[in-house]
């Protein structure tokens, strides 16, 4: 079974799924863990990229 972790002030930590889809309903490959972008910023969306640090995303909470 997969598990989500969100990351404070970071991405979606994703692992233990497989078929994971972009917003076309393609299958995009990945591996075991998936980093996901929360910011918006990434140049590799839906990856996370490490932009939110540089961005200075913070969490609404």
């Amino acid at each position: 079974m997969g598990e989500i972790t969100v990351i404070k002030d970071g991405p979606y930590h994703i692992t233990g799924v497989s078929g994971l889809k972009d917003s076309d309903g393609n299958v995009v490959e990945a591996g075991d863990e998936v980093w996901l972008c929360r910011c918006g910023h990434s140049n590799r969306k839906p990856f996370c990229d490490g932009t939110h640090k540089k961005s200075g995303f913070k969490d609404e909470s």
